[in-house]
């Protein structure tokens, strides 16, 4: 029987794995649990002679040293995100297997983005400060629909893809700009191909690319002046991607409607005229985080962990070391 070290909290553990999930670990593996406190030393201690290292948030960062005497784990599956911060990119050169959750995350995010179009589109948070101040129906304002309107999604990664399925039974005109989308590969998503200033656009503007030196910034004041009246931009994917104070400054002035879950830096600032604008929805970075999802991260990389194990088959949550320099 494989055996299988679980480098997390019982916290952390409790929140990601369900019990269907931990029924087929038991089933599966000779299943060694960490205690707390969760040290890089006590990681190490687990890791060592063991063939799958799960992981999660909390984690201390896997140090080389791990496989350095030859009994390193086979396989890393992280019930998490990127785990750029979690491994170094030479341990997948010694031909680690590591698997990230960040598949199943993009779900919840591409889920996230949807419900924050429709609440701005039809302008529910501008009906709620009406209501609750004592008003009724409102003659200066009205909801529109996302139904056959045109959406730019900035980046192609997991949680843009997530967003294009969720869209399709509205029938959205959906263009991405990435430049690592070709027209065939786009065909096959059901979107178009399109330039960053005709992404920005369109009147729904999502933004999904990761935090890379040639995405920051990438939405500077100028792209922002050129965004059309009244369009609703939401960013659940890094800030330092979109100039926040140009922005927030065009949302201020009831130009554009925005929902933010990211921010630059974070937490944000914000001063008291951004906190109770009505034309903004904000969130403390969750758009990834349900109770739903969480519960299913560790089974999400582990069903392709005993696919690579049984059939060396690269599931969807393979962490491909050709992909590492633009993944989130």
């Amino acid at each position: 029987m494989s055996r299988l070290a679980v480098a997390m909290t019982p916290q952390r553990a409790a929140d990601v794995i369900s019990a269907d999930a931990r029924r087929l670990m038991e089933k599966r593996y000779e299943v060694s649990w960490a205690d707390e406190p969760l040290t890089a030393d006590v990681v190490a201690r687990l890791a060592a002679g063991s063939d799958v290292l799960l992981t999660s948030w909390g984690t201390p960062r896997l140090g080389r040293a791990i496989w350095s005497g030859g009994d390193g784990p086979r396989v890393v599956a992280h019930a998490a995100g990127t785990v750029k911060k979690l491994i170094d990119r030479e341990v997948l050169d010694q031909g680690v297997a590591v698997f990230s959750a960040a598949g199943r995350i993009a779900w919840s995010v591409g889920e996230y983005c949807l419900a924050a179009m429709l609440t701005l589109a039809r302008r529910l948070p501008l009906f709620d400060t009406a209501v609750r101040a004592g008003g009724w129906k409102q003659s200066g304002f009205r909801g529109g629909e996302l139904t056959g309107r045109r959406v730019g999604v900035l980046g192609a990664s997991s949680t843009a893809r997530a967003l294009i399925t969720l869209l399709e039974p509205f029938r959205c005109d959906v263009v991405v700009y990435d430049p690592y989308l070709d027209r065939e590969a786009a065909a096959a998503l059901g979107v178009r191909t399109a330039t960053l200033e005709e992404a920005l656009g369109c009147p729904f503007v999502s933004v999904h690319v990761p935090d890379l030196p040639d995405t920051r910034g990438l939405v500077s004041a100028r792209l922002i002046e050129r965004i059309p009246d009244h369009a609703v931009v939401v960013n659940s994917a890094r800030g330092p991607a979109v100039d926040q104070t140009a922005l927030l400054e065009q949302v201020l002035a009831g130009r554009l409607f925005a929902a933010l879950d990211v921010f630059d830096p974070e937490p944000p600032q914000l001063g008291e005229s951004v906190l109770s604008c009505p034309n903004l929805l904000l969130s403390p970075h969750i758009a990834g985080d349900t109770v739903d999802g969480h519960l299913a991260l560790a089974g999400y990389v582990l069903a392709d962990v005993a696919d690579w194990l049984d059939k060396g088959v690269r599931g969807p949550s393979f962490v491909d070391p050709a992909s590492w320099p633009i993944a989130a």
